[in-house]
């Protein structure tokens, strides 16, 4: 493992911006895909759908909001126009759109109603807008299809309120004139900025990145501090010229899909950049409703399992649920929602470390021990500087039954555990029960319970001097 102390440094000099913490600490939150397709039951439309199949009488977006509370989801973006072009609000840029439906006889926005139960409801309100467009006849033609979308843009980050995240894919097909349109990214990023500023730009964007599929799938080690360019091979030629490390000067650059972040990537990194993981799916097969998938519904375990991997794992979880003809989420996904969201309240109800004694091998005498306690960045536990490896004992105030740890890094200081243990006492000593790389925001451990009153966390190697938020035994 490739490490010295002028490099380690410079690592954790990358940290979340305000926009990219906020959306790191919702953790869990929804997508709900929504246009002419629920209605033509097709997953892509082709721009040509006509307005009047577009009529959900019996939408009710304070429904969506229950239902995802249900779940402890914190937050919803709206599919507000998918690659078919058509607008869930009545756009002035387009007559393709909610006004020229039948749904409330053309004075309908679903966009208002949404948002507006959002924030009843308490939960945050982001916009997913299609940069490719099947409908429009500008689009292929360079500036004036940006002009357009930059004016439908515009419509939804000054008319909705706050916006908590614009989500962009990087879906890009011919137009009717056979060109493909070349996105100026550039320009949309500067208007969210200018309009929005506290809004993060995911994926296709700067401040959260896709975890790479739609299956909920994570990396064991999901890294948020990234190369945000890489050296050319010239210029690693010329370092390792100088360097006195064999491996270094051996090493070829490429792209591990696997390994995104670890020192020996980040050492071939012109600049870096923070840029934690999201991962997406549909807790049906299809992101958009379609009535044959009514019994495909994900079950608790397989839902769950993808809690633990993303939310559990330094990734954040953008979970979909396709609202139904009736401008409803269908009976079977709101009661899985339920059954999910009563799981993780009961697991996660009563934290045992609260009355716990917390110690540590090493202490810098400020930061101390039962910092831990708290779920905040405010205060935190940290050794001295240069002390990289650290162990850390919690010790219940009676023998309780425990079958998960969680544990934070204070990532305003950024991401700096490299490799750690966890382990419970036992009536035959000390047990393993995980082991990895990250942490970042959160690692949360689950294994098969066990009777202990002392559980210990090994930090065994950090970039620098690991400074650590929170440890949770439940």
């Amino acid at each position: 493992m490739y490490s010295n102390y002028e490099f380690d440094k410079t690592l954790v000099t990358c940290v979340p911006s305000p926009r990219q913490l906020a959306v790191e600490e919702m953790e869990f939150y929804a997508f709900a895909h929504f246009t002419v397709n629920t209605f033509t039951d097709k997953e892509w439309g082709d721009g040509t759908e006509p307005e009047s199949v577009f009529n959900p009488t019996a939408f009710d977006a304070d429904q969506w909001v229950d239902a995802l509370k249900s779940a402890g989801i914190g937050g919803l973006i709206l599919t507000c126009k998918h690659h078919d072009g058509f607008c869930l609000w009545p756009s002035r840029y387009t007559e393709h759109c909610v006004k020229n439906s039948p749904w409330k006889n053309g004075q309908g926005d679903i966009v208002r109603e949404v948002s507006d139960a959002c924030r009843r409801g308490g939960i945050k309100f982001g916009v997913y807008l299609s940069p490719w467009d099947r409908n429009c006849a500008l689009y292929g033609q360079g500036k004036p299809y940006d002009d357009y979308f930059c004016g439908q843009l515009t419509e939804l980050l000054t008319d909705y309120g706050d916006i908590f995240t614009v989500w962009f894919d990087g879906a890009c097909g011919e137009g009717s004139n056979g060109k493909k349109q070349v996105y100026d990214f550039d320009r949309y990023y500067a208007l969210i900025r200018e309009l929005q500023p506290d809004a993060a730009i995911s994926i296709c964007g700067p401040d959260i990145r896709w975890c790479g599929n739609e299956a909920g799938d994570t990396r064991e080690s999901e890294w948020s501090t990234l190369p945000a360019s890489l050296l050319s091979p010239e210029e690693v030629a010329a370092r390792s010229q100088t360097a006195d490390d064999e491996e270094f000067r051996n090493l070829k650059i490429k792209e591990d899909e696997r390994d995104l972040g670890s020192r020996r990537v980040l050492r071939y990194a012109k600049e870096l950049a923070w840029r934690p993981a999201e991962a997406d799916t549909s807790i049906r097969p299809g992101w958009f409703y379609h009535a044959h998938e009514d019994d495909k519904v994900k079950s608790l375990d397989k839902l769950l399992d993808i809690w633990y991997r993303t939310v559990g794992g330094n990734c954040t979880l953008l979970l979909n649920i396709p609202p139904d003809r009736r401008g409803l989420f269908h009976e079977n996904d709101v009661a899985r929602l339920a059954e999910m969201g009563d799981y993780l309240r009961k697991t996660f109800a009563h934290n045992l470390a609260v009355d716990a004694v917390f110690s540590a091998d090493k202490c810098d005498g400020v930061h101390l021990p039962d910092n831990m306690k708290t779920d905040g960045y405010d205060s935190y536990y940290k050794p001295d500087d240069g002390e990289n490896a650290v162990t850390l004992t919690v010790t219940l105030p009676q023998t309780k039954t425990v079958n998960h740890i969680v544990l934070k890094e204070c990532i305003p200081q950024s991401q700096r555990i490299e490799s750690y243990t966890m382990e419970v006492k036992t009536a035959d000593g000390w047990r393993e029960v995980a082991a990895g790389t990250t942490v970042g925001y959160q690692k949360i451990a689950r294994f098969d319970a066990v009777e202990t009153d002392e559980i210990r966390i090994r930090i065994t190697d950090s970039r620098v001097c690991p400074v650590i938020s929170f440890i949770g035994i439940y």
